[in-house]
């Protein structure tokens, strides 16, 4: 038992060895980290006003240079730092410094940057928005290295370094992104995914941070009877801090017996964190692999000549793939493809597709067109009807028509329109599900080209064996 000090002794010495740490640099560090968490440092209040309007219009912008401007002006580390200092050492009053300083600056930004957002005559989420409302363990980790990167880095600075300015750090943690993202949240109508979202990884952050400056604080023997009559000493004169340090309380963080509940809050703090980030990455990697499974099974199901485009949705539970191809895919096929799909992702998979005229189709049937196209007729001294012409004009329509539209959809009926700003194909099919919009579009432009007909578009409606389901809208396309 009596070894047993002067092991941990010798254990933090080599620690501070390694770390190249002179031990008479440690009050220094105190009293910097101690300065940090200053309630009347105007400086700091004024880094905290520029570093929020900076990322607030940074985010808003899309721009990830402005962002990282203003994670380097943040001095949020400071408050940050302090509070592990404050668990490390066991010192309520810094704790209360610390921590009352932490609180004002959140609500500082989140304020000002609600202001701002709300000032914009937009609100549109940007990508780096959206980036900072998805956080999951991954972003766990991320915090816990640059805290400890944070703490080791003002270790051996000696107090020769800043607090508030860790570049390095700044960056790879971002505290105030994810609270101006809060701001954007609250100031573009409470929305609360975003602001739900964003405060999850601040609080990743803040609890990775400290837990990590707690740990390598405590390592490096911060926690020593020098360093705290140092501490108390330096705050002779401060009434509320005296008070303090009588206090029942203060005695109790003081005594090294109470280390192992200071060491249980944080574990626990982490463990309660990690749940919902475990979810969030579980989900990603979810995500991943049904996507990646998708592409595998799309490979052997078309060759990537006849796929002219593909949307890929996945939900919690399920996956719908939307397919505009070339060629026609047997409905074995399909049953088969989204099997495999299912199998691999463990997500119910739909795939709908929609089946166009190629580029080679078409040329053939105006070569067989061309070939069985009567003579043109002398001119007639009567002028034609435009009944006549309109029939005409049906008949040569009708064989080109029934070539591009989709097998799986076929057409009833269909009838041209003559308006002042073109001519409009209204044209009624059958199906099990209305035609996607991007294959209808594409329909559009291979009879535009087909029939030279610029101004020509296309009012498609889906019918059922007994006319027009009620609910089917008509889509047009131009």
């Amino acid at each position: 038992m009596l070894t047993q000090p002067n092991d941990d002794g010798l254990r933090r010495s080599r620690f501070q060895q390694w770390l190249r740490l002179d031990p008479k640099h440690k009050p220094l560090i105190c009293s910097q980290i101690y300065d940090s968490a200053e309630f009347t440092s105007l400086n700091y209040w004024l880094d905290i006003v520029f570093s929020a309007g900076i990322a607030t219009f940074g985010l808003v912008l899309n721009s990830p240079a402005v962002i990282i401007g203003a994670m380097l002006i943040s001095p949020l580390m400071g408050p940050i730092m302090a509070t592990g200092l404050s668990l490390a050492v066991g010192d309520l009053y810094l704790s209360i410094k610390a921590v009352g300083n932490l609180i004002a600056s959140i609500a500082l930004a989140i304020a000002l940057s609600s202001f701002f957002v709300w000032l914009l005559p937009f609100h549109s989420a940007t990508a780096e928005i959206l980036g900072r409302t998805n956080p999951n363990l991954l972003d766990l980790g991320i915090a816990l290295f640059s805290g400890l990167a944070g703490s080791v880095a003002v270790s051996r600075s000696g107090g020769a370094g800043g607090v508030t300015t860790l570049p390095g750090v700044a960056i790879a943690v971002a505290l105030m992104p994810p609270l101006c993202t809060m701001g954007f949240g609250l100031g573009s109508g409470a929305n609360m995914r975003i602001m739900g979202g964003a405060g999850l990884l601040f609080l990743t952050n803040l609890v990775a941070i400290v837990a990590s400056a707690f740990a390598v604080f405590l390592l490096i023997g911060m926690n020593s009877a020098e360093i705290r009559a140092q501490m108390e000493q330096s705050r002779k004169g401060e009434q509320f801090a005296e008070f303090l340090s009588r206090s029942p309380l203060s005695q109790a963080l003081l005594n090294g017996g109470q280390l192992r509940w200071r060491v249980l809050i944080l574990v626990v703090l982490l463990g309660a964190i990690a749940v919902p980030l475990r979810t969030a990455l579980l989900q990603v990697a979810g995500e991943a692999v049904a996507r990646g499974a998708v592409q595998q099974v799309l490979k052997g199901l078309l060759p990537r000549s006849a796929l002219v485009s593909q949307q890929v949705e996945v939900g919690r539970g399920s996956v719908l793939v939307r397919l505009v191809s070339t060629e026609n895919v047997p409905v074995a096929r399909l049953e088969q493809a989204e099997a495999e799909i299912q199998r691999r992702s463990g997500r119910k998979t739909d795939i709908a597709v929609a089946r166009i005229a190629s580029q080679s189709e078409l040329e053939e049937l105006m070569q067989r067109l061309a070939a069985s196209a009567p003579p043109t007729p002398a001119p007639e001294p009567v002028a034609k009807s435009l009944a006549q012409i309109r029939a005409e004009l049906m008949a040569r329509l009708k064989p080109v028509l029934t070539a591009t539209w989709p097998a799986q959809a076929p057409v009833k009926t269909f009838d041209l329109a003559f308006a002042e700003n073109g001519t409009v194909l209204n044209v009624q099919y059958q199906g099990a599900k209305v035609l996607d919009p991007i294959a209808l579009d594409i329909i559009t432009k291979d009879l535009k080209e087909k029939l030279n007909a610029p101004g020509l578009s296309i009012n498609a409606t889906l019918m059922s064996a007994s006319g027009v389901r009620p609910h089917a809208a008509a889509h047009r396309a131009r």
